[in-house]
């Protein structure tokens, strides 16, 4: 088993949600921290945690920003972090995994699938660091999260849909 830190300066973490039921907003958060402890020839091993800066949220609108920054929705000053902790990590197929774990948002830790591609075999990179890389996805609720701020349409419906795509593209170091 190697133990893998995150290279925040080469990964992301966005999401999406349906705003007024017609598109969907795109965000992501720019600070983050996390490491993986891995070894290719026993996946099912592999733990990982992350935490995420809540007030790091970019959604390249800052009136946008800074509603989601207050307490109608991540409340950053009384929660200022994010995080995940892996709990099991079963093969799903060729080069996929199924990472179930504990995320916790606004105080709320619930449980959830990530389905991951990957990691990569590891590559060095032309400094001499052994870098490994992974993608994987999931969706939640946000009111599970107590996400519940909303707005009724005068033509029906929401503002802000319930149901959120979280895309995490990760790049890790590994540590000697």
């Amino acid at each position: 088993m190697a133990t893998y830190q995150l290279d925040p300066a080469h990964s992301s973490v966005g999401f999406s949600v349906k705003h007024m039921m017609i598109a969907k907003v795109h965000g992501t958060f720019e600070k983050l921290t996390g490491k993986m402890i891995f070894d290719s020839a026993n996946p099912e091993k592999a733990t990982a945690e992350a935490t995420i800066e809540a007030a790091s949220i970019n959604t390249r609108e800052p009136q946008r920003d800074g509603h989601l920054k207050s307490p109608d929705f991540f409340d950053v000053e009384k929660f200022p972090t994010l995080s995940f902790k892996s709990k099991t990590v079963s093969s799903s197929g060729s080069g996929l995994l199924k990472v179930i774990g504990d995320l916790t948002i606004k105080g709320v830790t619930k449980q959830v699938t990530l389905e991951v591609e990957g990691p990569s075999p590891e590559l060095k990179d032309p400094f001499g660091n052994t870098k490994i890389g992974l993608s994987a996805t999931t969706k939640i609720k946000r009111k599970d999260f107590g996400l519940t701020w909303n707005a009724a349409l005068e033509t029906g419906g929401v503002l802000v849909g319930d149901e959120v795509t979280i895309t995490l593209d990760l790049q890790f170091a590994k540590q000697s």
